[in-house]
């Protein structure tokens, strides 16, 4: 099997097509990056900016460069000695537009009797044998219906007619009660859908790739990506919302040949990736998730703790409590449509009403501490989550003890679909709304992270280290993607709180007062923000203030927005542009920070593109990038600036435009090619301790195949605020074997002995590797 020494990932859409990411190959050539990492590329509803809803898998999106683009990209590749690596969606396709979906648009037309009907997830006997379109904007406006080109339209949605349920002179209503379909209000999708979603997006229709039939025309296209060597890896969308995903990843392994598989898999704190899964890892939050913990300051924890209790007028806010709420929430509201559809499976030999049984069910999955079961993987996992309800819920206890045996059946549509159901409950509950809600540091709360989970030590760093490169030395490794809440450089000056956080709470406390938020939690996850991703423009806070509060649901809701705490919310963002005192407060912390951010930013990106596994570089962050979340983390990303950065770098010169970035680009240039060029130098993992005055702040690691072989040493600064404080490294060294040539300086130590402010003297990173390639 061939695999990428590094990936870089690209966001292709309309205005950067596959002939754009082409073009971009030298480039990235040059910076070091091993293979192309594409976003979907199938054909997707049209102007949609991620591909993520797939209306045609038969073909690549024309809007994205269709097949001669993909041709083209792939030929630029292969001239550079480089893979490619394509992001597919097996899960849901997108059904926005019927018109643009022929599977939809067979299913609407003719319902059960669709050859597609299979390939769609639909409780027709719910229906009443139609499916339930929830567009309308309330059930009222069924008189806004028209007839128009023998199609029903409704405002500027067109949908299908069933052969001969139209005759001229019929209502509009009468026809639309002719049909496979029944438009319904938006508001009915909660508790009344019968299509499964992608999460709780109507837009989003889930398939059923379980079926054969339904597999390989979905995935035809990918097929001959492989057959022609167009492809050489694939990144798969959500798996957790298969049925069946062991499977599934068994099939796509022999559909391209056994190639190079990752999947979206959020593993929760001390779980791991199924041994069945055929495929060679995650896409890396997991290892996000301790990179960003290894360089945050637990003595912080205390303060942050007790901050966060006196904005919420009390007690700190009980992680634990809160999700088992906030998912309740989700159970109970946006996703209960997918609970009843539960409880109406159970078998009535159970005695149980449907809304007892909903009770139960929805209980035992907010009790859920992981995404889900692959049963018979993970059976313990379900025991535990129905015991814990039954502790929550006493009154539930006779319940659950019918239910278990049922769920622990995964040949069963109830087993299985339970299984497919529980990651929705927890991607809602969790990523998209208490993670706007525990803001005690904007940090901690990334997608396939537990935010309770404040720092991690480096012995623990370090062993979970060596266990990556034992079990999943080709998992990838990130900092950055199109979902994380705040890019990482973002991530890294919000982390500087926790080493000052008398600091920090003596300055929200001043921009509390001056442009004042009715919810102090979400105050603190909104200035955070804003300091995190200073300088931005108005334009991307707003858009992030108001997503973020609206997800939070505390104060406001995206479905019943709030316009009075909306409004205030609005004027502390303009507020940052428009009151001098505000401006003053934000930059004075962001000039108070910016050193010891920029030392995290550095020690991040080394740390990440040398530990084990197969780094990804998201695109744009070989220079500073601080975004928030989507849309903004998906901006355009100026390639040509880039490429003239690293040519003058590599000329030998610091161009002054772009000295800023010019230390992040030089080190994710030199570390991408020493991975790509000398790949002998990433074989193991072995510490390296620092000795004297200031080795807590050092993390240092050997890469070396074993104890007797030298391989690339990476150092980096742990807490830099705290480095300062101390007086800097003074005595502090590591004992190096062999003589090593820092790849970001120049410059030649050891062996012996050394100074650790001596390699550190120029960036508060090195990269080291043995010279003239000694390595013994």
């Amino acid at each position: 099997m061939k695999a990428p020494a590094s990936t870089y990932r690209l966001q292709i859409r309309s205005s950067f097509t596959l002939f754009d990411a082409a073009a971009t190959v030298p480039y990235l050539k040059a910076l070091g990056v091993d293979w192309v990492y594409l976003s979907p590329i199938l054909t997707a509803e049209h102007g949609s900016d991620h591909g993520y809803d797939v209306t045609d898998p038969s073909a690549v999106d024309p809007e994205r460069g269709g097949p001669e683009g993909l041709l083209s990209l792939s030929r630029a590749a292969r001239e550079h000695g480089m893979g490619v690596l394509v992001d597919i969606v097996p899960n849901h396709v997108g059904v926005a537009s019927p018109a643009q979906n022929p599977w939809w648009w067979s299913l609407l037309q003719e319902g059960r009797g669709s050859p597609y009907a299979e390939a769609f997830d639909v409780d027709w006997d719910f229906g009443a044998g139609r499916i339930r379109i929830p567009v309308l904007g309330s059930d009222d406006d069924l008189g806004l219906l028209e007839v128009a080109d023998g199609e029903l339209h409704y405002y500027g949605h067109r949908f299908p007619l069933a052969a001969g349920s139209y005759s001229d002179g019929d209502s509009p209503r009468a026809v639309h009660d002719r049909q496979h379909y029944e438009l319904v209000s938006w508001r009915r999708a909660d508790s009344e859908l019968n299509y499964r979603r992608f999460f709780a997006v109507n837009t989003l229709a889930g398939i059923r790739v379980e079926g054969p039939w339904v597999f390989g025309q979905a995935h035809a296209e990918v097929k001959r990506w492989f057959d022609d060597g167009l492809v050489d890896g694939l990144r798969v969308d959500h798996p957790d919302g298969l049925a069946d995903p062991a499977r599934y990843l068994r099939w796509l392994k022999d559909l391209s040949g056994g190639a190079y598989v990752l999947v979206e898999k959020i593993l929760e704190p001390g779980e791991e990736l199924p041994a069945e899964f055929a495929c060679e890892g995650t896409t890396g939050y997991d290892a996000l998730a301790d990179l960003d913990r290894l360089l945050v300051d637990p003595a912080g924890e205390a303060a942050l703790d007790a901050l966060d209790a006196q904005l919420r007028s009390g007690e700190p806010a009980d992680y634990a409590a809160m999700i088992l709420g906030t998912k309740r929430a989700v159970a109970d509201g946006m996703l209960r449509s997918e609970i009843l559809r539960l409880a109406r499976l159970v078998p009535a030999s159970a005695s149980l009403s449907e809304d007892v049984a909903a009770d139960a069910l929805a209980q035992v999955i907010a009790a859920f501490p992981v995404y889900r079961t692959y049963l018979p993987t993970g059976e313990d996992v379900l025991r535990e989550a129905c015991a814990a309800a039954a502790r929550q819920r006493p009154d539930l206890s006779n319940v659950l003890d019918v239910l278990l045996p049922l769920l622990l059946k995964p040949g069963t549509e109830l087993g299985r679909r339970f299984q497919q159901t529980s990651g929705m409950v927890m991607a809602k509950g969790v990523e998209d709304t208490a993670f706007y809600r525990y803001t005690r540091l904007g940090t901690l709360t990334e997608v396939g992270a537990d935010p309770s989970h404040f720092s991690l030590a480096p012995e623990e760093f370090h062993r979970r280290m060596a266990e990556r490169q034992e079990s999943l030395p080709l998992s990838m490794t990130t900092l950055t993607t199109h979902d994380t809440k705040r890019s990482e450089d973002t991530r890294a000056r919000i982390s500087v709180i926790a080493e000052l956080p008398d600091e920090w709470a003596a300055t929200l406390d001043t921009l509390r007062g001056l442009a004042p938020v009715p919810d102090g939690p979400f105050e603190n996850l909104l200035w955070q923000a804003v300091i995190g991703a200073w300088p931005a423009s108005r334009e991307r806070l707003q858009a992030y203030a108001e997503k973020a509060a609206r997800e939070a649901a505390n104060s406001t809701t995206w479905t019943d927005p709030d316009e009075k705490f909306e409004a205030r919310v609005k004027a502390a963002v303009d507020a940052v542009f428009d009151d001098a005192r505000v401006t003053t407060a934000i930059e004075d912390f962001v000039a108070r920070t910016d050193a010891f951010a920029a030392s995290n930013s550095l020690s991040l990106k080394l740390l990440q593109l040398t530990m084990p596994g197969v780094p990804d570089v998201y695109q744009g962050t070989e220079f500073r990038d601080r975004s928030l979340a989507d849309p903004d983390n998906r901006r355009a990303v100026d390639f040509k600036r880039r490429e003239s950065a690293l040519a003058a770098l590599d000329a030998g010169t610091s161009p002054a435009d772009f000295r800023d970035e010019a230390a992040k680009l030089l080190l994710t240039s030199r570390a991408l090619r020493l991975r790509r060029d000398r790949p002998e130098l990433f074989q193991g993992y072995r510490p390296v301790l620092a000795s004297h005055a200031a080795a807590d702040h050092l993390v240092a690691f050997d890469r070396g195949a074993d104890s007797s072989r030298t391989g690339a040493l990476t150092l980096a600064t742990r807490l830099p605020v705290g480095l300062e404080r101390a007086g800097g490294w003074r005595d502090t060294a590591v004992e190096l074997s062999t003589a090593m040539r820092d790849e970001l300086t120049g410059r030649t130590h050891g062996p012996g002995p050394v100074p650790v402010a001596g390699i550190l003297q120029q960036y508060p990173v090195a990269l080291l590797a043995p010279v003239n390639g000694d390595n013994t």
